[in-house]
């Protein structure tokens, strides 16, 4: 948690004036954050920032020269920075994410520079204090918190099969949430998942026209099917549905078949659209089956209190560990509820849910 009497030192790197402008005058708006300087490339702000000394960085990911995905890869490893990329709808974005940047917004289009600097003034707010790192590394495990939930060995579980086709798993359907962090997080549990895995249904906090593209990524780095959710789609094994930006997507029961509700606009649920707790909440009320929980790195609450109802309502729950979150908040708040059976680091999560699956 940043405290509240310190400002957040930023620096805005992008080669375009009007852009490093509208993001100069719209960050010292807010009374909590202090720009205290711009590059106009990866160079230039490699040469300033010993001087500068910032908390948080802008960064696009498009520049002259070096890009800014090699811009990460240069600066990370010496100097461990938060930094919010500002992108246009490009799939590079991901790399640079993968590179260790710890979350990104969407570039304005015409008429929504207000909606932008709302959108990056809160993430440069939450990056502050991130925990910045390149993939998710083995660490050690934090200490217990109130509810003296377990918590996995930091060491590398070696990775377990699902017992063949077992018919039992077609009816269990696993939930996902994450946010800042999550986008990276999510793959290193992902990618260690098999192709048989039963049902998932994701919600990873995105700004409208990434969470397809992030599917599509997903899709093709894993070994399930991976795609953005439509209205009316069918739960079913060996399928992860990710929630599509701006929708809110719930479970619906129909006998012992069960489709996806999304839902466009309306109201936002925990602060957010899609929300965690908006997929947990139906869990819980809806699934009649065995299902698991799972929340993951992010600032605030959302999906705690969901994932409370899962577990009261039989749910096997997974929290992702202070260590391996680049910010532990929304698993935290669920851990300290109550809301968590078990804490492990990402790399572990994926083991951890499949030796459960396995004694279904």
């Amino acid at each position: 948690m940043w405290p509240s009497s310190k400002k957040i030192r930023v620096m805005v790197v992008d080669d375009s004036i009007l852009a490093r402008t509208l993001i100069t005058t719209g960050l010292a708006k807010c009374p909590q954050i202090e720009v205290v300087g711009t590059g106009f490339n990866a160079r230039d702000a490699l040469a300033k920032i010993e001087q500068l000394k910032p908390d948080v960085m802008t960064l696009d990911v498009e520049m002259p020269g070096m890009s800014g995905i090699d811009f990460l890869k240069e600066l990370l490893p010496r100097q461990p920075l938060p930094v919010i990329l500002v992108s246009s709808l490009d799939l590079r974005v991901f790399d640079a994410l993968s590179a260790g940047a710890v979350d990104f917004v969407r570039k304005p289009e015409k008429g929504q520079n207000d909606a932008f600097i709302a959108a990056l003034t809160q993430k440069v707010q939450e990056a502050a204090g991130a925990h910045v790192r390149r993939g998710c590394a083995t660490v050690s495990p934090p200490p217990a918190a109130r509810t003296g939930s377990p918590i996995v060995a930091a060491t590398p579980l070696p990775p377990i099969p699902l017992l063949g086709k077992k018919p039992a798993l077609d009816q269990v359907i696993i939930g996902l949430g994450a946010s800042t962090g999550g986008t990276e997080a999510t793959l290193e549990v992902l990618k260690r998942l098999p192709a048989d895995i039963p049902a998932m249904l994701i919600v990873q906090h995105m700004p409208p026209g990434f969470t397809q593209m992030y599917a599509e990524r997903l899709n093709r780095l894993c070994q399930m099917e991976v795609r953005e959710a439509k209205h009316g789609d069918e739960v079913r094994r060996g399928l992860a549905l990710l929630a599509p930006a701006d929708y809110q997507m719930r479970i619906v029961r129909s006998g012992s078949r069960y489709t996806v509700s999304c839902i466009q606009g309306g109201e936002k649920v925990s602060g957010h659209r899609p929300s965690v707790d908006a997929l947990f909440f139906s869990m819980a009320e809806q699934v009649r089956c065995k299902m698991a929980g799972i929340i993951m790195t992010g600032m605030g609450r959302d999906g705690a209190d969901g994932l409370l109802q899962m577990r009261k309502a039989g749910a096997f729950t997974i929290g992702q560990d202070k260590e391996s979150c680049v910010v532990y908040g929304m698993p935290m708040v669920a851990y300290n509820i109550g809301a968590v059976q078990i804490q492990a680091s990402c790399e572990n999560i994926a083991s951890v849910l499949i030796r459960q699956l396995n004694q279904m």
